[in-house]
This record gives structure tokens, C-alpha cells and sequence, in this order.
């Protein structure tokens, strides 16, 4: 193993194993860990924030069977977490699982926040506070928000296609990176950024399945969240002054209960929109992975049971990174 870190080797080393919700990945990527010397980061925008553990599907201590995880728990509901911080926090662990001559694991389904590591993206261009973002976040707060997407739409049709209309900030991020750059689109700028050389020496996998199967996963999923205590996590959290404005709270699950709490719809109402939109959200995973460049597909109706899956990504890594 040691050898995949000595300078002879241009880039560090890192495993991607990505995939929509509820296909394995994290206990095929502890598994691997265990064999393999790893220790694994989380590529999960909500898994980062601390008490927000049912909705998130946050992996246990007992699920880490031992295993080093970063970026789980690193910062409270109320931090302003986004893409930026996590690409400069992945890193450093990259570089310090790499240090102590272990193999690093990135592991999760958000998309972006792969590709922010994975190709060394620079998001200095739209990282600096504006007037004009300013601007649009004051007119968000007074009822323009679906004004702001339709202008997105108009601006930059490929990027507004990629956010949902209730993610306020990745919609005013857009409309700032197009009046900041004189009419450069966001879609354009992550494209080029995307057609860099990889930051690292990367196998990366990407998980899917028989949608129907997928989908029935995600549904007992969301049942066993409201087992655990989900509508009892929410209200703690509303409890300490988290409201729908913070992103946190805009994750799915955590804001269909917020409003069923706050007696827009009955529960059982939100706990159908969890479940779709978990599915639509899936879907999009699926189209986001797609996209991306050198990606070896893991068809989970292959495989007779987790042990030969994990056999046979422990092949292909060794193989590929030459261990």
C-alpha cells in the first residue's frame, strides 16, 4: 500500500463511491475500508451537520465498525455550509488520510460536491459577498423567489434545469456568477471546470439498480425514519430556532415535516412528499452521475450478495491503482 504515496506518484490516490440514496454505499464502503487500509470522507451535504442524524441517515458508530469517517458532524445547523467549505475540509483529509498511509474513500451522492474535489474546481470567481447578491437575497425574503428561478431560466436554462426552485441560494449564486462574469453562464464556467485533468489518481464508482427495487428501498427507508424518531428530531431542532429559511433545514425529509408541524398539511401528507421527492431525487443522482467522465457502473442485480460486490470492487481498485 505504502508505495501509491511515495513522490513518485504524480497525484494522491482516492475510491469514489457514489450512487442515489439507499443503494449500500455505506457499508460496501466500510467493508472496503477494512480490507484496504481506508478511511472514509462523506460526500453528503447533510450529513455534516450535528443532531440532524435520522433524517439524514447519518451513519452510526456501530455502522463505522471502527473505521475513520470525516466530515460527519463538523459543523451545527445553523453554519452556513456549502460546496466551498467542503471542497477546502475534503481536501485537507484527503491529504491526511494519504499522509498516514491510508487509502482515502470519498463516499455519497452529492454530486457537486464529488466533482469539487475530484477536479480541483475554483470557485473563487463566485465566492466573494456582493451588493447584488444582496440584492436578490432581500428580494427572495419578500416573496420573489419563484421571480428569481424564471429569471434563471431566461439567463442560463442549463443551470436552472440542474437546481431546484426552492434552493434560493443556488439560484442567486447563478444569477450573481452571470452579471459578475459580463454573461458568462454558471453551466459554462462548471462545464470547463469540469474538463480538467482529475485532482487525483481516482477509481470511481457510481451505484444503480433496478428502479422499481431502488424506489421500494427508499420508501422503507423513509417508514423506518419515522420508527426512529424523525418528526421528534425536527421538533428539537425547530425548538432551538432553526426555521425553513436555514439551508439545513432544506433538506428533503427535515422540510416536509417543518411545514406539517407549522399545520400546512398533516403528516401522513408529508411523509408521502418525503418519499417522493427522495425518488425524484434519485433520479436526478442518477442523471448527475452520467454526466461524469471515466466511471465504472456497479449494477447491484449483478451481484449475488454485498460479500461478492465487495470482492469485486476490491479487485478493480487493486488493479487499478496498481496495489
Amino acid at each position: 500500500m505504502a508505495d501509491i504515496f511515495t513522490t513518485e506518484h504524480k497525484k494522491r490516490p482516492l475510491v469514489i463511491i457514489a450512487g442515489p440514496t439507499a443503494t449500500g454505499k455505506t457499508f460496501t464502503s466500510v467493508e472496503l475500508a477494512k480490507r484496504m487500509g481506508g478511511s472514509i470522507i462523506s460526500a453528503d451535504s447533510m450529513q455534516v451537520y450535528r443532531g440532524m442524524d435520522i433524517g439524514s441517515a447519518k451513519v452510526t458508530e456501530e455502522e463505522m465498525q471502527g473505521i475513520s469517517h470525516y466530515l460527519i458532524d463538523v459543523a451545527d445547523p445553523s453554519d452556513p455550509w456549502n460546496v466551498v467549505r467542503f471542497q477546502a475540509e475534503a481536501r485537507e483529509a484527503a491529504e491526511e488520510i494519504c499522509g498516514a498511509g491510508r487509502l482515502p474513500f470519498l463516499v455519497g451522492g452529492t454530486g457537486f460536491y464529488i466533482q469539487a474535489l475530484l477536479y480541483g474546481i475554483d470557485f473563487t470567481e463566485m465566492d466573494a459577498d456582493t451588493d447584488c447578491r444582496t440584492a436578490m437575497e432581500q428580494e427572495a425574503e419578500n416573496g420573489g423567489a419563484q421571480a428569481l428561478y424564471q429569471r434563471l431560466q431566461e439567463v442560463d436554462p442549463e443551470a436552472a434545469q440542474a437546481i431546484h426552485p426552492n434552493n434560493v441560494k443556488r439560484i442567486i449564486r447563478a444569477l450573481e456568477f452571470a452579471q459578475k462574469s459580463g454573461g458568462l453562464r454558471i453551466s459554462e464556467h462548471n462545464r470547463s471546470e469540469h474538463m480538467r485533468a482529475p485532482a487525483y489518481d481516482a477509481v470511481f464508482f457510481v451505484f444503480t439498480m433496478d428502479r422499481a427495487e431502488l424506489y421500494q428501498r427508499i420508501d422503507a427507508r423513509v417508514d423506518r425514519m419515522m420508527e426512529k424518531g424523525l418528526v421528534e428530531e425536527v421538533k428539537r431542532l425547530k425548538e432551538q430556532g432553526l426555521t425553513a429559511e436555514d439551508v439545513s433545514m432544506q433538506g428533503i425529509g427535515y422540510r416536509q415535516i417543518l411545514r406539517a408541524l407549522d399545520g400546512e398539511y398533516p403528516m401522513e401528507e408529508a411523509v408521502r412528499l418525503i418519499k417522493r421527492d427522495s425518488r425524484r431525487f434519485a433520479k436526478r443522482q442518477l442523471t448527475w452521475f452520467r454526466r461524469e467522465r471515466n466511471v465504472t457502473w456497479i449494477d447491484l442485480d449483478e451481484f449475488s450478495c454485498p460479500e461478492a460486490l465487495v470482492d469485486h470492487m476490491e479487485r478493480e481498485i487493486r488493479r487499478r491503482l496498481d496495489l
